[in-house]
């Protein structure tokens, strides 16, 4: 009769193990999903970062009086390619969608620049990327979102401390590129 608590001990001690085992995975695979999300906007972001260079040469020949706009364009995308962390990047990705649609914006000031097949195609391609940037930070978000509700719930709690998961901060928009885009119109006559 001895054997029959010794299996009962070692059942439930099989039974805790496995449950462990399984809090743990679920927790790797969130971590993983929201590493992935972010891997993916990134990607994005390189690409709108390698096109903008060709946005801002099609327009300097037309934009004579908006050197602001344009040097404001090439500040955030230097800000960007030197952002280390996401949250750095966060910031100088925000900081460039900003830029950017205020050079498009502006660029509407400019008949014949409009009228530009380079200009319309860049155009085309540079908010294009914006669109899909837009969705993988909605998924990123929701990510980070499953991510920082498992490792504070119980009994995922009691793992996420050892394996050294903290919570991690979903994508904002910083509050001056909440508001809309202000456009001047300068004399664009040639």
């Amino acid at each position: 009769m001895s054997f029959l608590p010794l299996l009962l001990l070692l059942f439930v001690m099989v039974g805790a193990i496995a449950y462990f085992v399984m809090i743990y995975n679920g927790l790797v695979t969130v971590k993983n999903n929201v590493d992935k999300a972010w891997a993916n906007i990134d990607v994005l972001l390189k690409q709108r970062h390698d096109e903008l260079p060709n946005l801002i040469e099609v327009c300097k020949g037309y934009m004579k009086y908006e050197g602001d706009t344009l040097q404001r364009v090439t500040q955030a995308r230097n800000q960007f390619a030197q952002a280390a962390t996401v949250g750095q990047k966060t910031e100088a990705s925000a900081a460039l969608s900003s830029a950017v649609g205020r050079l498009i914006a502006t660029a509407e000031n400019y008949p014949d620049l409009k009228a530009n097949a380079s200009f319309m195609q860049l155009q085309g391609r540079i908010t294009e990327l914006e669109s899909e940037i837009a969705d993988r930070r909605e998924f990123y978000n929701d990510s980070v979102n499953t991510y920082n509700t498992r490792i504070q719930e119980m009994p995922d709690a009691v793992l996420a401390g050892p394996m050294n998961l903290h919570p991690r901060q979903m994508f904002q928009v910083a509050a001056q590129d909440k508001e809309p885009v202000k456009v001047t119109f300068a004399d664009v006559s040639h």
